[in-house]
């Protein structure tokens, strides 16, 4: 039981249905998590849209998933991490030693690991990063528009993460556990 209803898109009115029509036509189905947040049109839209802005990125799909299993590990957010082992291993091909060194922030490539340490250092100090922290992932050969996605795909992740918890979403991907 979710603690918001989920709209079911075969009943939803306009805006949702549309925004639910067109989360099946990408993914193929429609997760739980955009059936809840259909209760808001406007919430949908704006997480769809910076998603899907945010998929245009400089970012491989592999390292969005990484930083999508170390924001859902630090906030604890089991909807989030079994989505995002699912969608690692068949979207992003990564295996499931990748998939846990993620969850940890790491990675077998040090630029990969680096921005996975930044991403873990903001969401832990919800945004206040240092200059060492900086310097770390430049040093890393993180570029400015890579460590601005990274803040923005911290910002997605959080989103969901608590959206996910607050709404106590049923989990409908293989279950990961904490």
């Amino acid at each position: 039981m979710t603690g918001l209803p989920l709209i079911d898109p075969n009943a939803a009115t306009e805006p949702a249905a549309g925004l639910l029509a067109a989360v099946r036509k990408s993914l193929g189905v429609t997760p739980n998590m955009t059936k809840a947040m259909a209760n808001s049109p406007a919430l949908l839209k704006g997480y769809l849209e910076l998603s899907g802005a945010l998929g245009t990125g400089v970012l491989p799909v592999a390292t969005r998933e990484r930083i999508a299993l170390a924001v859902a590990q630090g906030n604890s957010c089991g909807y989030c991490l079994s989505a995002h082992s699912y969608l690692a291993e068949h979207v992003g091909g990564l295996g499931a030693a990748e998939i846990a060194s993620a969850r940890k922030s790491d990675s077998n490539d040090p630029k990969t690991t680096a921005l996975l340490t930044f991403a873990t250092a903001v969401n832990d100090n919800r945004g206040e990063v240092s200059e060492a922290d900086l310097e770390a992932v430049r040093s890393a050969g993180a570029t400015y528009e890579e460590i601005a996605e990274t803040i923005g795909h911290v910002a997605l992740n959080v989103l969901t993460n608590y959206f996910n918890k607050a709404a106590d979403v049923d989990i409908d991907f293989p279950v990961v556990e904490v």
